[in-house]
């Protein structure tokens, strides 16, 4: 059984007037990669300031390889690749020679790995700091945080500015670093990012864990939908009263989404044979959609009580 790297219990940062985070429980073991999903203002970068040791809890506890966050991070930090969400790089005149502080900070003497880095991401260090673009500043940003071969890489809206060609080459790094083995704690708006990349995704909402989707059993889902639409209304009608469980009901389209099980798809294709079928599609369950789902129970939820 692996180890966690990161142990969050009832971990809370209060800033008051219902800002901040409260009672997250959430682990991250070694070699796993977890997503950490919500708006802006959810309380994602509170989280993760939380895991450097950057901010003292109210209450509860965060630990990093078995040391307390908070009273252990300058040690901590050594062994941690983090890209902030804002970055703010210190006063030194190109990118090249922030880097070259960077490793001398950390040790490193071998840039091999930081200029396959600077390749892949088509950085030009030496470009002025004080010049660079948004786009630019995060390249640099990963470099930095990977280029000493981490155990731990923690990202803070890590593809902010880039454009989509980085943004999946920056990914196929991070996929790359997974699958090495290290431990990735990367946070996000973008699902679609989070579910190619991630083993589960966590969703926090005002300060609180909503959910945690274990991502192969999103994609992997025994429970499936299919928009089937009909060329006339006989066989529409005749297909509604054969007892499917039919989640949507579209009569001005002779169209219906049903949910069956994967068991179930050769009897549900059987029954659509002697019928004049327009299409049939498969709905796509995703991570977004499954988070939209809790979401909206919480809401019922909430909204019964009162």
């Amino acid at each position: 059984m692996s180890e966690n790297v990161i142990e969050m219990k009832e971990l809370t940062k209060d800033y008051g007037k219902g800002r901040g985070i409260f009672g997250i429980d959430l682990s991250v073991a070694e070699g796993e990669m977890l997503g950490f999903a919500g708006t802006n203002g959810s309380g994602k970068t509170t989280t993760i300031r939380n895991i450097l040791g950057f901010l003292r809890p109210t209450s509860g506890s965060v630990t990093v390889f078995g040391k307390e966050a908070w009273t252990h991070s300058s040690e901590i930090v050594r062994h941690i690749g983090y890209v902030p969400g804002e970055i703010a790089f210190p006063d030194l005149a190109t990118g090249t020679e922030f880097l070259k502080s960077q490793a001398a900070f950390l040790q490193v003497t071998d840039m091999s790995y930081a200029e396959y880095l600077i390749e892949k991401l088509q950085l030009d260090p030496r470009a002025p700091l004080k010049r660079m673009s948004k786009g630019m500043k995060q390249k640099t940003a990963i470099v930095a945080a990977l280029m000493s071969d981490p155990s731990l890489i923690v990202l803070d809206e890590p593809t902010t500015g880039l454009d989509p060609l980085m943004r999946d080459a920056f990914l196929e790094i991070i996929e790359q670093e997974h699958k090495r083995g290290k431990t990735v704690f990367m946070s996000s708006h973008m699902f679609d990012e989070l579910e190619t990349t991630c083993d589960r995704v966590a969703l926090i909402r005002d300060g609180r864990i909503v959910d945690i989707a274990v991502m192969q059993d999103i994609k992997h889902r025994k429970q499936k939908e299919y928009k089937v639409e009909f060329c006339d209304a006989v066989d529409y009608r005749a297909f509604s009263q054969m007892g499917y469980n039919i989640v949507r009901d579209q009569p001005q389209y002779c169209q219906v989404t049903v949910s069956v099980t994967s068991e179930d798809l050769q009897h549900l294709f059987g029954d659509l044979k002697d019928k004049k079928v327009k299409f049939i599609a498969e709905v796509k369950y995703d991570l977004e959609r499954h988070f939209k789902t809790v979401l909206s129970k919480e809401k019922e939820n909430i909204s019964h009580v009162q």
